[in-house]
């Protein structure tokens, strides 16, 4: 069910990408906040899936509320004329490759189980 989603989403962004003109200067900073956000919300469910604890309540709040805050803080730093911006880019940058690890370990150690089961396979 997640890999169908995240094909469909990675679908519709290219065809959206297609479609629609350039992104103007001055709403790209919100625009790069509100992916690096929602890239992390979406690291973190397919971590949360290796885990065993995917909701997709949590999954889609997450990802919605965390792009929305992050751009509310771009734009309360933009006002401020305090680029507050950078601190949610740490954050959420931090936990992506936080989750990224997660998702590493799980596979590393998949692919050595099925090495180890081949050796073993060999060896009878």
């Amino acid at each position: 069910m997640m890999i169908i989603s995240i094909i469909v989403g990675c679908i519709l962004g290219v065809v959206i990408g297609f479609i629609t003109p350039t992104i103007p200067y001055t709403v790209s900073q919100y625009l790069a906040i509100a992916i690096v956000a929602a890239l992390d919300s979406v690291f973190g469910g397919i971590a949360s899936n290796i885990k065993k604890n995917f909701d997709m309540k949590v999954f889609i709040s997450g990802f919605f509320v965390n792009a929305i805050l992050a751009m509310l803080l771009t734009y309360l730093g933009e006002k401020l004329n305090v680029d507050i911006y950078l601190a949610a880019i740490i954050v959420f940058v931090g936990r992506m490759f936080n989750n990224l690890g997660i998702i590493r370990r799980y596979y590393l150690s998949k692919i050595s189980e099925k090495s180890k089961k081949i050796r073993e396979k060999d060896k009878k």
